[in-house]
This record gives structure tokens, sequence and C-alpha cells, in this order.
């Protein structure tokens, strides 16, 4: 506690600190509400419709509204919903909140994730086992809530995520983007420089060496390594908020949700002040609140706010 009697960690204030966790759950359904318009398009196609794609603007392969986010975000508020619900880790009130979801026919639903959640409904399951295609991106998309929820604490963040993932995803490469979008947004939050976040990465691709970036190739699928490699060329190689999101959603691709995962990282590492009032002016109220509720709520359960207090 510094002089003033607020309280401290790693140089930021509990306000910032909250206020980064609002910004981390802000990033993921802006990132997502953006990227959406051009999910499954290709660069060309982004730039001869475009130019370039900056605003939210809805439309894509969904016909969306301006501003209504996909499975990205509303998977994450199903997971921090259930995590609400008993203040605890729920692996299984989780995995009813997702059924849930997927009974109330949402607009988007991934395979992996239909399929994992359909052999909860049908055998009771609550891990998939192993499966050598199961290396997409849709156990990272729902880290925003796991992060919060166990901030200050690696070891839980290392359980929690992979038990999460295995819902709908086993595989060693999405286990590891999870843990390292994790990692990303704890030391973001508590003021990691950008030095810091790439050294991170550099862990990441010293144990599995597909995911490096160095020499971007511009692919953005929903192939893990694909969504990671997008994520991170265009978090160290742009110096906003804004510039990331923007970079990342016009490579095309699986944009809703390179730009959820890119705008988690880059809320938690710039703040709420970088992201563009444009752009949450746009994002669905129902959906900003709920959101916002969720960041403050979640982060409120964590080790570090149990540390702090």
């Amino acid at each position: 506690m510094d002089d003033s009697g607020e309280l401290k960690d790693e140089g930021r204030s509990a306000i910032e600190v909250l206020d980064r966790a609002k910004a981390v759950y802000l990033g993921l359904a802006i990132g997502d509400a953006l990227g959406a318009t051009t999910e499954f398009m290709t660069p060309a196609e982004i730039k001869a419709k475009y130019k370039v794609h900056k605003k939210i603007i809805g439309g894509g392969w969904l016909y969306l509204k301006p501003g209504q986010v996909t499975d990205d975000t509303e998977m994450s508020l199903a997971l921090g919903k259930a995590l609400l619900a008993t203040a605890c880790w729920d692996i299984k009130g989780i995995a009813d909140n997702l059924l849930a979801w997927m009974r109330n026919k949402p607009v988007d639903i991934g395979a992996t994730c239909r399929r994992g959640i359909r052999d909860y409904m049908l055998k009771g399951q609550l891990e998939v086992p192993y499966n050598e295609w199961d290396a997409g991106n849709g156990a990272v998309m729902r880290m925003a809530p796991v992060a919060l929820f166990t901030l200050g604490e690696a070891g839980l963040l290392e359980e929690y995520a992979i038990a999460q993932a295995h819902l709908t995803h086993n595989h060693i490469l999405s286990d590891a983007a999870c843990l390292a979008v994790g990692k990303l947004v704890h030391e973001a939050i508590l003021g990691a420089d950008r030095f810091r976040l790439h050294e991170i990465t550099r862990e990441l691709v010293a144990e599995y060496r597909s995911f490096r970036f160095n020499n971007y190739q511009g692919n953005a699928s929903a192939y893990v390594v694909d969504t990671m490699q997008t994520v991170f060329h265009y978090l160290f190689s742009t110096a906003s908020f804004e510039e990331c999101l923007v970079g990342v959603v016009n490579q095309g691709g699986d944009a809703d949700t390179t730009g959820a995962i890119a705008g988690m990282i880059a809320g938690a590492f710039y703040g709420l002040d970088a992201i563009p009032a444009r752009w949450l002016k746009v994002l669905k109220k129902e959906v900003r609140a709920e959101v916002e509720d969720q960041a403050l709520r979640l982060t409120k359960l964590s080790p570090w706010a149990k540390q702090n207090h």
C-alpha cells in the first residue's frame, strides 16, 4: 500500500488493474465484432471492398448487425457466468452453461466446440479425448474470463485453462496457446512491458517451434498456430490497440477469433483509454454492460484481489 492508501501491485494501483481487466474483456468483444465482418475473406478481397476495414459495421457471412458479437464473446460470457454463480472453479457448471448457450441456437458455433458440447450432453463427458484434429483456436478464444479469475496465480491459470480447453479441444498446441494467452494477459494487466511479453512468446516458440512468427506468412486460419502467429505478429509490429486490431482483422481468415484474442492481449497491454470510443459506442449495449460487469466481478474473485485486500 502506498502513502495515499492506494493498493499497489507491480506499480499498478487496484483501480488501474481493474480498468485493465475491463479492457481485456472489452477488447475480446470489440475484436470479435470488428473481425466478424471480414471472417473468411482474403486480404485482397478485404482491400477491394473496404480499402482498410476499421469500422464496426456488422455484415459479413453471418449478416450481423453493427456491434453484434459471435461465439467468441458469447462462450466467454457463458463461462464467466458459471464462475460467478459459484465463485469457484466449476467445470460442470461451465459445461452446463455452454450447453444452454448451444441449445439457444447461437448465430455461430465451431464444429469442434459443437462436438465437445454434444458429447457432454449425450455422455456427461467433461474432457474430450486427445484428437490430432483439435488444434483449432476455439478454446483460446474463451480465455478472458479464465485469465481474470486466476489473476495473480500462475498455477491456477494452468490448471483451469487446460480444464476449460478440454471440454471441446484436447490438443497440445491448443493447450500451449491457451496458457500463453493467459500468461500474456496476466502479465500485461499487472504492468509487464513489451519486452516481457515478447519473452513469453519466445518461451512458447522454444517449446513448440511451429508458433514462430518472425517470418510471418500471412495465414490467419482457425488452425491455432496460424491464429497465434497472426496475433503475435500484429501485437509486436504495431504501436496501439487500434493499429493492432485493424492489422489482425484485415488479414481475414478466422478474423472474429484472431480479433478477439488480439483484443484481449492488447486491451491488457494498452488499457481502457486506448480502446477507440467510436468502437465502444457501436458495441451492443447489453454485451458491453455484461462484459464490463463480468470483468470487474471475476477479477475481484481472483488470487490477486485476495492478496491485495
